[in-house]
């Protein structure tokens, strides 16, 4: 989202059980599409619902429900959408295999952001900025 959306957007990411250390495959995709990665950190989405937190315009959550995990209820009124898909940190296999989860996580991720960071968000109200974020990520008949 900061590059997709550079000017428009200031992305932060968190989990809501984080593992104390990015992952290992995450950082090596991340470098050879050439992101900046020196400072990332895991940390929980806790953080952001702390006094002092930077204030939050847009939600896109991506847990997995097929798996059972919780998805976090967001302080304030940003707006949000749900943009489920498998944790790529829990595939199993060969290195290979793993490293196609994460690319195609990412692949996914990126495609969705792509179209949200394309929409005209100063022409669309609250409600209509709710649905697109909703298709976009396969919600309410995308």
């Amino acid at each position: 989202m900061n590059r997709l959306g550079e000017g428009q957007f200031v992305a932060y990411s968190a989990g809501s059980t984080p593992a104390g250390q990015v992952n290992p495959h995450a950082l090596s995709l991340l470098q050879r599409l050439g992101y900046p990665t020196d400072g990332l950190r895991s940390k929980s989405w806790s953080e952001f619902a702390r006094p002092g937190a930077p204030p939050l315009d847009f939600v896109i959550t991506v847990c997995d429900d097929a798996a059972g995990e919780a998805c976090p209820i967001w302080p304030g009124r940003p707006i949000s959408a749900h943009w489920g898909m498998p944790d790529p940190a829990a595939a199993k296999g060969s290195e290979p295999v793993i490293a196609a989860a994460f690319a195609e996580t990412y692949r996914a991720l990126f495609n969705r952001i792509n179209a949200f960071a394309a929409l005209p968000h100063e022409r669309l109200d609250r409600i209509a900025l709710q649905r697109r974020m909703q298709q976009i990520g396969g919600e309410g008949g995308a």
